[in-house]
């Protein structure tokens, strides 16, 4: 079996173009693979497109061989565009080999571990433009909520700190700590919510002070406080609070996130398989975590054939935490694909 053709198809989903990925065999088979990067299309598109003359003619079952060409091959360290790309490949590299054998991906990625997996979306569902704000009354914050609780979720994300220099004003805050606390008292303490910085914090001692008042309202954890890179600020933040620490969606390969494994710098990992490498390269760095007692928790706010190929890894992975997937982030979401996941009320 070869590659005979490697194809993109964009799809508009708003906030969003999703990347999909089509290689192409000579046996009248085919795999699917995600590469999606917000604002990013042309580039991860050329990008897949440059790609291609290095694997046509190659076995896309030979996953790993192939991944070394793309990284390899080229002179120049791959970015997140590079990466992107390699992972949409790869992505789609797995499905052929689990369609060659009639087996499911994750028993090829070791078995599965669990039998059911817990997961999270983001407060707004498919209203995401309004939640992504700088701005948000209490009334808008906590009806987004309710909805995802009475849909059967138990757990979500939220984005409500605002971009903050060095230190942080009194009234900002106030104002994280109205919003927690009133979402905690509207869904009640039994339902998970994370909180995501979105790195807009300027300095540690401005990320520790808002975590502090969010503390008491018992955040299943806290998302990229800082902008990505930094692991000694990261380090001083996770001593100074006592909450869990997330990062890593904007993380790639396992290269980058060993210095914060090797500090015990976070709790939780976040890394995207649309970013990351793929699903090789994501089991390595679940690997690296589990050796530094670090829990995976990747970032997958993409489309339905990221979350397919997260699900596949999430079953067979020890130390996963919980799951993010975006299934209701367009009203069409599940009309792409013929085979959808299925959302049950609690664990």
């Amino acid at each position: 079996m070869i590659i005979k053709d490697i194809q993109t198809l964009v799809v508009n989903a708003e906030m969003r173009n999703w990347v999909f990925v089509k290689i192409i065999t000579d046996q009248d088979l085919y795999g699917w693979g995600e590469a999606t990067v917000e604002w990013k299309t042309r580039a991860v598109v050329g990008a897949i497109d440059d790609l291609k003359p290095l694997l046509i003619g190659k076995d896309p079952r030979q996953i790993k061989q192939n991944f070394q060409i793309m990284t390899k091959h080229g002179f120049w360290k791959l970015g997140i565009i590079g990466m992107s790309a390699i992972s949409g490949i790869e992505h789609a590299m797995w499905d052929i080999l689990g369609k060659s054998l009639k087996t499911p991906v994750w028993q090829l990625l070791g078995g599965k571990v669990r039998d059911k997996v817990k997961i999270y979306t983001h407060l707004g569902m498919g209203d995401m433009k309004a939640v992504y704000r700088d701005t948000m009354k209490v009334s808008e914050l906590t009806d987004h909520a309710q909805k995802l609780v009475d849909l059967g979720y138990t757990a979500f994300k939220v984005v409500f700190i605002p971009f903050t220099h060095y230190t942080v004003l009194s009234e900002d805050l106030k104002n994280v700590n109205l919003l927690m606390s009133s979402l905690r008292n509207k869904v009640g303490d039994d339902i998970r919510i994370m909180v995501d910085f979105h790195g807009r914090c300027g300095s540690g001692i401005s990320a520790i002070q808002y975590i502090k008042e969010l503390e008491p309202y018992n955040p299943m954890f806290i998302e990229e406080p800082i902008q990505p890179g930094d692991t000694s600020t990261l380090l001083q933040i996770k001593e100074a609070i006592n909450c869990p620490l997330a990062t890593g969606e904007r993380l790639i390969g396992l290269q980058e996130f060993e210095p914060i494994f090797y500090s015990r710098a976070i709790d939780i990992a976040q890394p995207d398989l649309n970013h990351c490498g793929g699903l090789l390269e994501a089991k390595g760095i679940s690997a690296a975590a589990a050796v530094a007692n670090i829990g995976i928790a990747p970032h997958n706010p993409n489309g339905p054939i990221a979350a397919a190929a997260a699900l596949h890894f999430a079953v067979s992975t020890p130390n996963h935490i919980i799951q993010e997937v975006m299934d209701q982030s367009v009203p069409w979401y599940n009309d792409v694909i013929s085979k959808t996941s299925v959302l049950r009320k609690g664990d």
